[in-house]
């Protein structure tokens, strides 16, 4: 087998298995900021576990689409994390099979049959939670479009590990003043993607006030289970592509062999629970935005990109 699928497959593996610990450990960390103790960072495994050894309950109502949502949502992150660098800054077997453009649909695509699976269960929240969270992802849109727009016109391509080299070298770049707009821009749309706070509560569980949550509301057993470890995943995904290409595109690995992949994995690992340190403190210092602001949010996201791409043609 050619050490370049062997190392996409790795890629596979350590995110399906470290997005469940991702999130536990934001969630306890999130807790004892609030100085209360919190559930354990394993929590989420035990919850993955427990879905899925219960009875799944469908609707008779519910057609082929409800049924089918929940494992698109859990392999459409993993056809991504083929694309990007998540331990490696050179192109494996399937990097260029899709560009960032590519990668963004396929995330979207998941979001997209969630909301429909949302509406095709008839229950009166998740039509309410599917129409906010198409209009947190009307506006979300346009700053992925401007931002990769930018990082693709910096790097002269779209496909992630080449971005994520122009970064590296020469390393001045990584100081210009659109990078660390771009940075900004990528931030705001982590945290509107991910269901944070102050777009939304991932911990709240009041129904009038869901965007993300509701969708999932009708799900059961093993459907529960692959749409939570499919949240998880993309999760992981945006943080991979938020540090491995844009904030900190180092150690990862840079020979072929298994030894420095495998080291690759701790690395990685540091760096995204040192984001988690941050994403906490952003969390636990601000309160949920109303619903009609959520708009201004990400209009300030889309005006931080805009600016970044105006400063990269004709001030850089």
């Amino acid at each position: 087998m050619d050490k370049r699928i062997l190392f996409n497959l790795l890629q596979v593996v350590v995110v399906l298995l470290f997005s469940p610990l991702v999130a536990g450990v934001t969630s306890r960390l999130k807790e004892m900021v609030q100085s209360r103790r919190g559930p354990s960072i394993f929590q989420p495994y035990r919850d993955l576990r427990k879905l899925f050894h219960k009875d799944e309950v469908v609707s008779e109502r519910s057609s082929w689409l409800f049924r089918f949502t929940p494992y698109l949502t859990f392999v459409t992150p993993l056809f991504v994390t083929l694309l990007i660098p998540v331990l490696t800054d050179y192109p494996l077997f399937f990097a260029f099979m899709g560009d960032m453009i590519a990668g963004g649909f396929m995330l979207s695509l998941g979001g997209f049959f969630a909301t429909l699976a949302a509406v095709d269960s008839a229950n009166p929240y998740g039509p309410m939670g599917a129409s906010r969270t198409r209009m947190v992802g009307f506006l979300a849109e346009p700053v992925f479009m401007i931002v990769f727009f930018t990082v693709s016109f910096v790097a002269g391509s779209t496909i992630p590990f080449i971005v994520q080299q122009a970064w590296v070298t020469p390393p001045v770049n990584f100081f210009e003043p659109s990078h660390i707009l771009l940075m900004l821009a990528f931030l705001m749309l982590i945290i509107a993607e991910g269901g944070r706070i102050p777009v939304d509560n991932p911990s709240g569980h009041f129904e009038l006030a869901m965007i993300d949550e509701s969708k999932t509301l009708e799900y059961s057993g093993r459907g529960a289970a692959l749409t939570k470890w499919g949240g998880y995943m993309k999760t992981f995904v945006l943080l991979c592509i938020f540090l491995n290409v844009l904030v900190t595109p180092w150690g990862v690995a840079h020979e072929q062999t298994f030894a420095a992949v495998m080291f690759a994995v701790p690395m990685v690992l540091g760096k995204i629970f040192c984001f988690i340190l941050v994403l906490v403190v952003i969390e636990s210092s601000l309160s949920k935005l109303r619903l009609f602001r959520i708009a201004e949010f990400l209009g300030a996201a889309f005006i931080t990109s805009v600016a970044a791409m105006i400063t990269k043609l004709f001030i850089s």
